[in-house]
C-alpha cells in the first residue's frame, strides 16, 4: 500500500455554495483515513466566489478556477515529487483541472474519468456556466484559452488518453446540444459497462489507458457516477448508476494498478445527507479501493 497525500480542495467555482464544499470534512469525519497510511495532509483554499457569469468567456469564476488549478497543482505536484499518492477531495469537478495541471508540469499521462455525465459542455451548451460541466471538454482543450491553456501548456490531455466511464446522460446532453464526444476518446457508458460486466471493462480501460506513451494515469470519481437510488447527495440527479459494489471494484482495480499516480473525489453533497450515513458508506467504499480491498 502507497503513502497518501490527503489534499482538501473545497472550491465550489466551477459550481456554486451547494454544500459539496464540505465534502472533505464529511468524509473525515466519517473515517475515510482510518487505518490508511496518511504520509501527509493539506488544505487548498479557493479564492472569492464570483455569481456573475464572465462575458469574455461565458462561464463563472474563470479567473478564480485559473489561480486556484495553479494552486492546487502546486500542492499535488509537492505530493507527487515526495512519492506520495494524493487523494484530492473536492469540491466540484472544476478541481479536476489542478490535478491534471501538476501531472501536464510533470509529462503526458492519462485519465480514467469516472461520472454520470460526460462533462464535455462548451460555454454556449451550458445554461448557467458552470465549469463543473466541462471540465473534461476544457482539459482535453475545448472551450475558453485561460482555463485550456494553464501556464501557456495547451491541453492537459490528449483526447486518445481519457477513459469515460459509467456515465448515462447521452440523451440529456444531445438535447442539450453539447458537444460531441471527440472520436479518439474512449467511451464506456453505463450500458456498455453493464454488458461488459463492471470488472471486464474497468481493465478494458486500464488497458487502454496503459496501451498509449503515457506514463501514468489519474483517477476521478464524480459521485454521481453511484446510482441515484444509492447517492442521492449530488447535484444534479440522473436515473440509475453504479452499485456500491460496483465502484468498489472498479476503483479498487484502478487504483491498486502500478501506473495509478492519484484520484480525486467530487461532487458528494453532504448537506443532503443529514445523518450522515451516505458519507459513512462513500467513505468506507474509498477506504476499501485505497488499502487494495477493493482490487
Amino acid at each position: 500500500m502507497r503513502e497518501l497525500a490527503v489534499i482538501e480542495a473545497p472550491s465550489v467555482l466551477g459550481l456554486r455554495p451547494t454544500g459539496v464544499e464540505h465534502l472533505p470534512t464529511a468524509l473525515l469525519a466519517a473515517g475515510l483515513t482510518d487505518g490508511l497510511p496518511v504520509a501527509r495532509s493539506a488544505r487548498v483554499e479557493a479564492p472569492a466566489y464570483d455569481p456573475r457569469r464572465d462575458e469574455k468567456t461565458g462561464v463563472l469564476n474563470p479567473d478564480g478556477i485559473a489561480r486556484y488549478s495553479v494552486d492546487l497543482a502546486d500542492t499535488v505536484g509537492g505530493a507527487l515529487d515526495a512519492g506520495l499518492f494524493p487523494v484530492v477531495l473536492g469540491g466540484d469537478c472544476s478541481i479536476l483541472l489542478g490535478n491534471l495541471l501538476a501531472l501536464r508540469r510533470r509529462g503526458r499521462h492519462a485519465l480514467l474519468f469516472l461520472d454520470g455525465h460526460t462533462d464535455f459542455y462548451q460555454p454556449s451548451a451550458e445554461p448557467n456556466g458552470e465549469v463543473a460541466s466541462m471540465e473534461l471538454a476544457l482539459a482535453t482543450g475545448r472551450g475558453p484559452r485561460p482555463l485550456t491553456d494553464l501556464e501557456g501548456r495547451g491541453p492537459l490531455l490528449h483526447d486518445e488518453d481519457v477513459v469515460a466511464f459509467g456515465f448515462r446522460d447521452a440523451a440529456e446532453s444531445v438535447q442539450a446540444g453539447m458537444q460531441p464526444l471527440p472520436p479518439g476518446l474512449s467511451a464506456l457508458d453505463l450500458d456498455a459497462v453493464r454488458a461488459l460486466g463492471a470488472p471486464h471493462a474497468a481493465r478494458q480501460a486500464l488497458e487502454r489507458l496503459a496501451s498509449g506513451p503515457s506514463t501514468g494515469h489519474w483517477v476521478h470519481v464524480d459521485v454521481d457516477v453511484l446510482d441515484d437510488a444509492l447517492m442521492p447527495a449530488v447535484d444534479y440527479r440522473l436515473p440509475g448508476g453504479l452499485t456500491w459494489s460496483e465502484l468498489e471494484r472498479v476503483l479498487g482495480m484502478a487504483v491498486s494498478d502500478e501506473r495509478a499516480v492519484g484520484l480525486d473525489v467530487t461532487i458528494f453533497n453532504p448537506r443532503l445527507d443529514p445523518d450522515g450515513s451516505l458519507a459513512s458508506r462513500l467513505a468506507a467504499c474509498l477506504r476499501s479501493a485505497l488499502s487494495g480491498q477493493g482490487a
